[in-house]
């Protein structure tokens, strides 16, 4: 790590998911000499069984409450970190890149913000149990174990998947599926998930699994493109055969030495002067 070199990690969690999502990415970077930060969403200071138990919390929450939570624990440090996020922390990172955020971002499996309009069927199918009552705008939405084998984990065992479910998801916030997710290419005006495509920001990487269900590959493709008017380096990298669950399904450790040694190859870093 190089003088001015980033030297913390901020993981950014998705829907359906809690910092705990991270568990095995913490050490992992750890262990190569980072600091490794795992913020949760505001309110989201209990872990997954309390959250549970309080759905309310999941409900209320806002995205830019969210984004302005976390820019202030990236504002917060002495140099700019590596930004990595998954699903939703995907689209949360792509936010806080284009307001200057961060040295470098990885966007795996990432939602896309507002303006994307690729839907592939595997897509509409994974989401469809999440809204089709309008009612749930109101509620935390949570996934079945069989709804998250197909959206997360499509690639293990249905017991492995149960697994997971039981460890680690959460319900995820109506309003943002039906705003930011379903009409957010409907209504007029710019919508809160809403990027400016040019922004000179920090490098970015998208990563997508081949096997992905919920954020497809297509979908990341177009999203990764729709930056093609950034003076920024813009990056896109498929693994086939590799689900939406791929930060902590077998091989994650590929996953996750590869987001960070793009991240830190293509870090920028803040100009020295001489003195």
């Amino acid at each position: 790590m190089g003088a001015g070199a980033p030297d913390t990690v901020v993981l950014v969690h998705g829907l359906w998911m809690t910092p705990r999502s991270w568990e095995h990415w913490v050490p992992h970077y750890e262990a190569k000499g980072y600091r490794v930060l795992t913020p949760g969403y505001p309110g989201f200071e209990v872990e997954v069984e309390g959250l549970r138990a309080e759905p309310q919390r999941i409900a209320d929450l806002t995205v830019p409450e969210t984004v302005d939570y976390l820019a202030g624990v990236v504002e917060a440090l002495d140099r700019p970190p590596l930004i990595i996020g998954h699903s939703f922390g995907g689209t949360l990172t792509q936010l806080l890149l284009a307001r200057g955020l961060g040295a470098a971002g990885v966007a795996i499996d990432s939602a896309p913000p507002e303006g994307v309009r690729v839907t592939p069927l595997s897509q509409v199918r994974s989401l469809f149990p999440a809204l089709r009552n309008p009612a749930t705008v109101h509620r935390a939405v949570e996934f079945t174990p069989e709804e998250f084998h197909y959206a997360f984990t499509n690639t293990l065992s249905r017991e492995d998947s149960d697994a997971a479910h039981a460890r680690y998801a959460i319900g995820a916030p109506g309003r943002w599926l039906w705003a930011y997710g379903v009409l957010a290419n409907l209504k007029p005006g710019h919508q809160e998930t809403w990027v400016d495509f040019s922004a000179d920001r920090a490098p970015l990487l998208f990563i997508a699994g081949g096997e992905d269900h919920i954020m497809p590959p297509s979908v990341n493709r177009s999203n990764a493109a729709h930056w093609e008017k950034s003076p920024a380096v813009t990056e896109y990298y498929e693994y086939p055969g590799r689900d939406h669950w791929t930060c902590a399904a077998p091989g994650w450790e590929a996953v996750a030495d590869h987001a960070l040694e793009w991240a830190a190859a293509h870090a920028r870093t803040p100009r020295v002067e001489p003195a």
